[in-house]
């Protein structure tokens, strides 16, 4: 595995790596690798002759007082990962290479991003969409593969890349979840054990919502409201929000239509964390 920190090396690598007709696939993090990322590298690698890392913080997506200057970094950890999933390249880029002094261009990926998660920490999209699509024209990736934890994320991504004509296939991933349910995530390591155990609360809502969809109820709204009392009578939880949209365009939806894909999207705060989750479906 080689490690490069440079945009413009990396892009020569990849420019080379397709004059040799290599599928390129790509897996973007920001680190703090766990078994989510690398179910992704298991599909990247299924489908591509070549798989590229990229492990960077991104600034532009943390709005202010969220948690970029003690998001965890473990270097180290994760080089040794990424070269035991079999990673070819890991390109590994300081903020100044990514951002140089006078960059001033950005993305504005629509109405969808100022929704739930764009609502709740403005600006957020807009930045994770500038540093995807700065990625992309860095790795010239074939395949790109995401997670579907970050489901709403994941739409967005789709369609910017489909707007701005990127080419490149988006492939989403099932969640990874731990044995207790819970989606894995970076972030599961700042909860305290007792907070550990409340937040399973979230993966036992899904379940609930889950049973009643099939036992044909199509009310969407009351089952997502039944769901959310259910999370709060765990202690020192507070969704910011819990309710089914549609899939594509994550618009609320009240009523399931047969035939149509739905998902369940949620936000809960446990104590000072903020942890994220969804299930997709399609009504029958």
């Amino acid at each position: 595995m080689q490690i490069i920190t440079d945009p413009a090396e990396m892009q020569a690598i990849a420019e080379k790596l397709r004059l040799q007709h290599q599928y390129i696939g790509v897996v973007m993090t920001m680190g703090a690798l766990h078994e989510g990322h690398l179910s992704l590298v298991k599909l990247a690698k299924e489908k591509a002759g070549t798989v590229i890392m990229t492990l960077f913080v991104n600034p532009t997506q943390f709005g202010p007082g969220e948690d970029f200057h003690r998001y965890p970094r473990p270097f180290e950890k994760d080089v040794a990962l990424a070269r035991s999933a079999g990673i070819d390249y890991l390109f590994a880029p300081a903020t100044e290479a990514m951002y140089p002094e006078g960059y001033s261009t950005s993305i504005d990926p629509g109405p969808v991003a100022t929704r739930f998660e764009g609502a709740s920490r403005p600006g957020h999209f807009g930045g994770m969409a500038t540093v995807v699509i700065k990625l992309l024209g860095i790795t010239r990736p074939h395949l790109a593969v995401f997670g579907e934890k970050d489901a709403q994320q994941l739409a967005i991504i789709r369609r910017v890349v489909l707007d701005m004509n990127i080419g490149t296939t988006i492939l989403g991933v099932p969640i990874a979840r731990e044995s207790d349910g819970l989606a894995t995530s970076s972030r599961n390591i700042y909860l305290s054990s007792d907070e550990r155990q409340q937040a399973s609360v979230l993966y036992r809502a899904i379940r609930y919502a889950g049973e009643q969809i099939e036992q044909d109820r199509a009310d969407l709204e009351a089952i997502a409201a039944e769901a959310e009392e259910l999370v709060l009578s765990e202690k020192d939880t507070q969704p910011d929000y819990l309710c089914f949209v549609d899939d594509a365009t994550f618009e609320r939806a009240a009523k399931a239509v047969s035939g149509k894909n739905y998902r369940l999207i949620m936000a809960v705060r446990i104590g000072p964390i903020r942890l994220i989750d969804n299930w997709s479906f399609k009504y029958s």
